[in-house]
């Protein structure tokens, strides 16, 4: 109701006489530089706010410098006057201080692991399969049995080598017996040489038909003990290739494998490009390998944590894959507790290389634009300055930077989206500390 009566107290009231008459304020619009136009419509409009008052009885409020200060904008742009631009206020950032220095670096690589020895089990021997004495996937100690195949055939052979055997030495001791009578009576003209020629032969051939007999009972107590298949080193067992009751030949000798867990390879390939650009930053001093190149390999596991025994580079393929363009490099490390099995995939981290007199700067601080990175760099005059940068790899959450920096250089971390070149700022923090009269400065920019 107060509003409606208002309204139209302010739609029908006129102007007093003496507000009417302009001449009366030619000295004040001049000191004020306010226009006569404009002072009447405010004189007019004060003259409506005290009858209005009179009306209805507000409450009076303190208007705020801030704005009182628009109001008089707005007035200034009312006479065709220029609004003078008031200074932004300064940019409150946090700075990092650049300083180089050595730092241990790291890469990782896919890799997998595989046994140092991986021994396949296979029959020697053609034969019936007796039956499976280990437990698949068990852990085997090296002489254990493994298998055994049906052997009543194999002793039936030894038996039948050790009776040549038997024979072709009752055949010698009668040839040597002959050759003994023989030998005499030639000397005597009683036999001729032919006689003697023969008993010699005679001999000479029993002698090699028992040395014959020898090998083949050897050869018959060989097939026999291969009848005992045992793992030949010790080892995590696989599945049997073949069950109970089969005919083991040639074409089906595979019986299972057993691989050794300690040692254990660790393989992983590095690609032509990136080994490249490790020879470059070798050459160029920004990468320092150790001086015997004895890089320490970690093992990181499927699960993110750190195997305990590291290992270290045993071999490098001397040659690329012509289908990857990557070349092998192996890893030996310890796995005592059989922890790491064969062809697991992890991750190798090479350690032992530094970079010397390197820049980290935190990737918040590191901007991309059209034409590549940039930072915000604090001057001496305490003005922000655009700095662009060349950036290498990422190191935790910082950047590598490669040019564009100096040391000392003062590098806006937070608050840089809203810089432009020469924009005034306050620092807030440095390095992390909170800089000393930064609050002080924060709270004099809020009161302007």
């Amino acid at each position: 109701m107060h509003q409606t009566i208002l309204q139209h107290r302010a739609e029908t009231d006129i102007d007093p006489p003496q507000l009417r008459r302009t001449n009366r304020y030619p000295a004040a619009t001049r000191r004020s530089g306010i226009c006569a136009a404009t002072a009447h419509c405010y004189a007019s409009a004060r003259s409506r706010r005290v009858r209005l008052g009179a009306l209805v009885s507000l409450p009076m409020m303190r208007v705020p410098t801030s704005l009182s200060a628009a109001v008089l904008v707005t007035l200034l742009a009312a006479c065709g006057k220029e609004v003078p631009k008031l200074p932004p206020p300064p940019l409150e950032v946090s700075i990092v201080t650049v300083q180089p220095r050595d730092i241990d670096i790291s890469r990782e690589y896919i890799a997998q692991t595989q046994s140092s020895q991986a021994v396949n089990i296979q029959a020697r021997v053609s034969g019936f399969l007796d039956r499976r004495v280990y437990t698949e996937g068990a852990m085997v100690k090296a002489g254990q049995v493994l298998f055994r195949m049906d052997q009543k055939p194999f002793q039936a052979q030894l038996d039948a080598a050790n009776a040549a055997l038997q024979r072709n030495q009752a055949a010698m001791t009668v040839a040597k017996q002959n050759l003994d009578r023989t030998k005499p009576l030639a000397a005597k003209n009683a036999l001729s040489q032919k006689d003697l020629d023969d008993a010699q032969g005679q001999y000479e051939q029993s002698a090699a038909a028992v040395e014959q007999s020898k090998a083949q009972v050897e050869s018959a107590k060989l097939d026999l003990s291969y009848t005992v298949i045992t793992s030949p080193v010790s080892g995590v067992s696989s599945y049997a290739a073949v069950a109970d009751g089969t005919y083991l030949n040639p074409q089906n000798a595979q019986l299972t494998t057993v691989s050794v867990l300690s040692p254990m390879w660790v393989n992983f390939s590095l690609s032509e490009n990136e080994f490249l650009r490790v020879q470059n930053d070798i050459r160029d001093g920004r990468l320092r390998l150790p001086p015997d190149m004895n890089m320490t390999v970690q093992i990181v596991q499927p699960d993110g944590s750190i195997f305990p025994f590291t290992g270290k580079i045993t071999f490098a393929d001397p040659s690329y894959n012509a289908q990857t363009g990557t070349f092998l490099i192996r890893a030996t490390v310890d796995n005592p507790k059989g922890v790491l099995r064969p062809n697991q995939y992890v991750r190798a981290r090479l350690k032992g290389a530094v970079r010397p007199n390197a820049i980290l700067l935190p990737q918040r601080a590191v901007q991309q634009g059209a034409k590549g990175h940039f930072a915000w760099v604090i001057n001496a005059q305490g003005k922000a300055e655009l700095r662009p940068l060349v950036v290498g790899d990422w190191y935790g959450d910082h950047w590598f930077v490669s040019e564009g920096l100096a040391p000392g250089d003062r590098v806006v971390v937070d608050g840089g989206q809203r810089l432009s070149p020469g924009s005034t700022v306050v620092i807030a923090q440095v390095d992390g500390v909170p800089a000393a009269g930064a609050s002080a400065a924060s709270a004099a920019s809020a009161s302007r």
